[in-house]
C-alpha cells in the first residue's frame, strides 16, 4: 500500500522536503512484530513460550498444569506483570499478601518485589507475562528470599517433568 494510504497523519500542505523526511523516518524505523497466543495444554508441569521480544520488553505465554513458582523470589533487572487468561492463580507476597486472580486479573511486580504463585483451579492456568528492562540492582537476575540466586527451571522453583496433553491447545488457531 502506498505511504499516503497508510499514513493518515500526512500534513495537507506537505512539501517535497517534508515527504522526504517522512519517508526516511519510516524507512529507518523497526517493523511491528505480530504474534498469536497459542499454547499446548499440559497434563503435568509448566511451559514458557516467548511470543514477542524487543530486547527492552517481552511477552511470554506461560501454561501450568498445576503448581506454579513455588519459592518466593524476585527479579532484579525487570518490572513485569502476570495476567491470568484461563484458570485461577493465587499470588503470594512476603508480608502475608495473598490474592486469587481469575481471568483478566493479574499482578504488577516492580523490580526487586518478592512473590510466588500457584495454580488453584482444576483447569490449566494460562498466564500472559510481560516484562520490561530496568537497571540491574544485583549481580544475578533472580534471587530467593535468602539472597541466593534462583534458577527459573530448577527443582527448587517447582520445576517438574513436562507432560503435554497431546493435541490439546488453548488460544489462537494455527
Amino acid at each position: 500500500m502506498p505511504l499516503d494510504g497508510v499514513d493518515k497523519g500526512q500534513v495537507a500542505q506537505e512539501t517535497d522536503e517534508m515527504r522526504k523526511i517522512r519517508e526516511e523516518n519510516i524507512a529507518k524505523a523497526p517493523p511491528a512484530e505480530f504474534f498469536k497466543l497459542r499454547a499446548e495444554l499440559l497434563a503435568q508441569g509448566r511451559s514458557n513460550q516467548i511470543v514477542a521480544d524487543t530486547g527492552n520488553m517481552w511477552a511470554n505465554l506461560k501454561v501450568y498444569a498445576s503448581g506454579g513458582e513455588n519459592g518466593l523470589h524476585n527479579h532484579t533487572d525487570q518490572d513485569h506483570f502476570h495476567l491470568v487468561l484461563k484458570g485461577k492463580a493465587c499470588f503470594y507476597g512476603p508480608r502475608g499478601e495473598e490474592r486469587i486472580c481469575g481471568p483478566y486479573e493479574g499482578v504488577m511486580l516492580p523490580s526487586g518485589s518478592y512473590y510466588r504463585f500457584e495454580a488453584v483451579s482444576d483447569e490449566p492456568l494460562i498466564l500472559l507475562r510481560v516484562g520490561a528492562k530496568t537497571p540491574p540492582t544485583a549481580e544475578h537476575r533472580r534471587y530467593n528470599v535468602y539472597g541466593e540466586p534462583l534458577i527459573s527451571d530448577s527443582k527448587e522453583n517447582g520445576q517438574v517433568e513436562v507432560i503435554p496433553r497431546q493435541g490439546e491447545f488453548w488460544g489462537a488457531d494455527e
